[in-house]
């Protein structure tokens, strides 16, 4: 449990088993407080609402109340979350959601708190709901260029022309929607680039913020996410692959030290840095770290770092510092991708089942979808940079845990328009677990992300099972594509390269060679490069596209060639 709820007047309990079982003994509600390390808002409404002792009582006298780290907790997080961060979730001592709310003051707490008594006492469980997400299936359709298509249109709708980004309220940096509109809207991936990198990069320190409240990127959240900068630092490297501007490679080298220094644990990377903007109860004339000039920065203590290895977000980044060495040559990258990889194979990868997080005190849970869908992503990023045929073998271990443990084959009790035909999604992990962790999630993200991970180890491997289950992954969300939105851009990225098959270019010769590193810097960020292939005339490569092979070329200028011919 993080600093601030131990500060609080609450008495907090753990998630898990014990707190539900002293709900249920009791017959007594439970509220559920979904917080984060890097979360301010979360910290003054400990500092204020369950700080104050008439509301601690009242807690305390009428719920059991469960702190839980979302990060740490990624699956109750998504089955739990009202709409940000601080979630205030009432429950049945079951885990059936009552109600909820995010951020309250003291006066609204005590209002809600009151409300959520009356409920109870005159409805009880009759008033749960669960959510819709965990009672239907996703509507199956067919995969088909029209997902891709669809989520284009969207890019022209909701991308902004004045200030950049998508959307007209506040302003996430999107990296998935950027790297999607690298290839279909170039200028406004640039343009929201650009605007990322005026309002959400620290200049000073490095690294990237989290959003801005405002449309015009203002009201910056000075949180810094492992995953955000990983992301961010791919769509960088990506942007410097299809323009050559020195400008997005740099904003991306800056972003890679941030990572390799401040968020660097010594053996791994760290979750996220606190915002930093946080002032004492006694000081709220305090401006925060972030309010500081440069110079009185240099003095002051800089924001804590949550030093949790997360080992989705540690995958990320290793597949991003790997694209990065892949088309700079920087050996720093590389150099702290294989080191967060190899302690990724050590500490956190046990015979194909990822574990999510390994503390002296604690650990996470074992087999979540998220965390194999990026530790495959990872996984095939490294052999194709690489080389080496360990890092294939281990994708191939971690993709058959999920194959076997997290597809979902249909016929749910709840969902009555299962018939068992649905081509299967992927769970977002083992339903099993207290509150609602024994309902199945489909989450779409991370079925994406599955999604396109298998596409590259069914290219790596020539095993078309991974193939098909990226395929089932997809149709099983296509029925809705027509009401996605450009956040979800990975999906449609998804579905392109399993529509249009991706450019494949088999190279054979080692990877760090000429020809190699040509293959990898060919424009076109959704490609696949094999190293050491078989097939090819030792010392050349061959590019496969459409299901068309090339002639072989020797160097990289021929290799451009026949790239440019099979785009004709």
């Amino acid at each position: 449990m993080d600093d601030s709820a131990e500060r609080t007047k609450v008495e907090w309990r753990e998630w898990g088993p014990d707190a539900f079982a002293e709900a249920q003994e009791t017959d007594t509600p439970v509220l559920l407080s979904l917080s984060a390390t890097w979360c301010s808002w979360c910290h003054e409404m400990d500092r204020e609402a369950y700080g104050s002792p008439v509301v601690a009582a009242n807690v305390n006298d009428s719920f059991v109340p469960i702190r839980v780290d979302i990060d740490r907790h990624p699956r109750v997080r998504e089955r739990y979350n009202v709409g940000g961060f601080p979630s205030n979730v009432f429950a049945t001592p079951e885990g059936d959601p009552l109600t909820g709310a995010t951020y309250l003051g003291i006066d609204g707490m005590r209002q809600v708190l009151e409300r959520v008594r009356d409920l109870w006492t005159h409805k009880g469980r009759d008033a749960a709901r669960i959510p819709r997400s965990l009672r239907e299936r996703p509507p199956a359709g067919e995969l088909s260029p029209e997902i891709e298509r669809l989520v284009a249109g969207q890019l022209d709708e909701k991308f902004d022309s004045q200030f950049g980004g998508w959307g007209d309220s506040e302003k996430f940096p999107l990296p998935r929607t950027v790297e999607f509109a690298l290839k279909r809207e170039r200028e406004q991936a640039l343009a929201t680039l650009t605007a990322v990198r005026k309002y959400l990069h620290d200049d000073y320190d490095g690294g990237f913020f989290r959003f801005a409240e405002g449309r015009d990127w203002s009201e910056v959240h000075h949180e810094k996410l492992l995953s955000t900068n990983a992301a961010l630092v791919r769509a960088f490297t990506e942007a410097y692959l299809h323009t050559g501007d020195d400008d997005y490679r740099e904003t991306a080298e800056r972003a890679v030290e941030y990572l390799t220094t401040t968020l660097w644990t010594g053996d791994s990377f760290a979750a996220s840095q606190a915002p930093g903007d946080e002032p004492e109860a006694e000081d709220t004339a305090d401006p925060g770290y972030y309010g500081l000039d440069p110079s009185d920065r240099e003095a002051a203590d800089s924001p804590a770092v949550d030093e949790t290895v997360l080992a989705d977000s540690n995958a990320m980044a290793v597949d991003a510092l790997l694209t990065f060495h892949a088309y700079t040559d920087d050996e720093r990258a590389s150099t702290y991708a294989e080191r967060a990889l190899d302690h990724l194979r050590s500490e956190l990868i046990e015979d194909g089942v990822v574990t999510h997080f390994r503390t002296e005190d604690s650990e996470g849970e074992s087999g979540l979808l998220a965390d194999h869908a990026h530790v495959v992503s990872a996984l095939t990023t490294a052999r194709q940079v690489l080389g080496d045929d360990e890092y294939l073998d281990l994708a191939r271990e971690v993709a058959d845990h999920a194959l076997e443990n997290l597809r979902d084959e249909g016929g749910d009790e709840d969902a009555s328009d299962a018939d068992g035909d649905e081509p299967p999604a992927f769970v977002d992990g083992p339903s099993e677990g207290p509150g609602l962790l024994d309902r199945p999630l489909r989450p779409l993200d991370d079925n994406a992300e599955m999604a396109g991970a298998l596409t590259d180890l069914a290219l790596l491997t020539g095993e078309d099972r991974y193939r098909q289950a990226a395929e089932d992954a997809i149709a099983a969300f296509a029925g809705a594509a027509d009401r996605f939105g450009v956040q979800v851009a990975g999906y449609a990225t998804a579905a392109a390269r399993l529509c249009r098959d991706p450019l494949v270019v088999a190279v054979a010769d080692e990877a760090g060679s000429d020809l190699h590193r040509a293959a990898l810097r060919l424009a076109d960020h959704e490609k696949v490069v094999i190293p050491d292939a078989e097939g090819p005339a030792e010392g050349t490569a061959v590019v496969v596209a459409e299901g068309e092979r090339s002639a072989p070329a020797s160097t990289p200028e021929e290799l451009g060639e026949r790239v440019a011919d099979a785009r004709l």
